[in-house]
């Protein structure tokens, strides 16, 4: 068969991204350009300013795309883009733009769940990984466990009930005064921490052993800060950063083993930002390597948001035959599965 390339465009939240794909597995340029520096202002995303933002970068970033790639608008065979879930705003911007390319183009448009992205990253990476296997899709938005049947065809098997991992994450870094974004800073200050400082909770959930749940740990993070400025204790940071977050690290491994185990996997990997946690990694690998279970997680670049992803996923929808036409929307609530 012929060499596809492939203009992917990521935007559904706060980095600006385009990518050129070889074949689903060859990335030929992946362009990012963060918002990061921007929402820390904020301690957080704030949607129009994302948006606008993404306007200003989308042109720049896939023709730095093209450039890198040394690849010309007329030679690709498809554009596929994220539209859903994430920011509608910011959705719009990449959706608006790869619509209109394909129809300068005549080229065929590519509509990709997101999350189906994060975890075709992990078939750049590892290029011998092939479906089925089972996989942890932790990001900022989602905490999923899911089978990956055939790609771009999933099986969910447990998800959150209330905040996802990096939602978690997120809020108790910006109760302990370490800012935006929670993810990488908790990371960073948990290893001058004891993870066994502080008993924190790990939620389960009754009727549904895969189900994760968050909220509650948060909940015992804010406690704990209120209690102690109440007696006037000083609270050691890194501690609690460690301890919070073995307490998120354990419920994410002890549920994803349970499930291997259960199903009999001998694959199994991780995907999203949340992935790129060094604690989640080594966690992971471990758990893994004493099951005698392969495992898989893409480099920290390919977990966070990027086009590249998105390319890698679109590429195996355009061999489906999957087409999206001119009236593609935004889906910012998109569930996995859906199309």
């Amino acid at each position: 068969m012929e060499d596809k390339l492939i203009l992917a465009i990521e935007s559904s939240c706060d980095e600006t991204a385009a990518a050129v794909v070889k074949n689903g597995r060859g990335v030929l340029s992946n362009v990012i350009s963060s918002q990061i520096a921007l929402h820390t202002l904020y301690g957080g995303v704030v949607p129009e300013i994302a948006s606008r933002k993404h306007v200003e970068k989308i042109i720049p970033v896939i023709h730095e795309a093209l450039k890198e790639a040394q690849v010309k608008k007329e030679e690709l065979d498809a554009i596929a883009v994220t539209y859903g879930p994430g920011l509608v705003g910011a959705l719009l911007v990449g959706v608006n733009a790869a619509k209109a390319m394909a129809f300068a183009l005549d080229k065929p448009l590519i509509g990709v769940h997101h999350i189906e992205g994060h975890v075709a990253a992990n078939f750049i990476e590892h290029p011998d990984l092939e479906p089925p296997f089972a996989c942890l899709v932790v990001s900022g938005g989602h905490t999923h466990l899911i089978e990956v049947l055939d790609y771009g065809h999933f099986n969910i098997i447990g998800h959150t009930r209330d905040d996802a991992a990096g939602e978690a994450f997120d809020k108790v870094a910006r109760a302990i005064g370490l800012g935006y974004p929670g993810g990488p800073k908790i990371d960073k200050k948990a290893k001058e921490g004891n993870p066994e400082a502080i008993p924190f909770p790990k939620a389960k959930v009754n009727d549904a052993p895969y189900d994760f749940s968050f909220s509650g740990l948060k909940s015992a993070v804010l406690n704990y800060l209120n209690h102690a400025k109440m007696a006037g204790e000083t609270v050691n940071d890194a501690d609690l950063a460690a301890s919070f977050q073995k307490a998120v690290v354990d419920v994410l491994t002890e549920h994803s083993m349970a499930f291997v185990k259960e199903r009999g996997y001998k694959k199994f990997a991780a995907a999203g930002g949340v992935a790129s946690n060094s604690a989640l990694r080594a966690s992971l690998e471990n758990a893994c390597r004493k099951a005698g279970v392969d495992f898989y997680v893409p480099s920290p670049i390919l977990c966070t948001d990027n086009a590249a992803m998105i390319g890698c996923a679109g590429y195996y929808e355009f061999l489906k035959g999957a087409r999206a036409g001119l009236d593609l929307n935004a889906v910012p609530n998109l569930k996995l599965g859906e199309r």
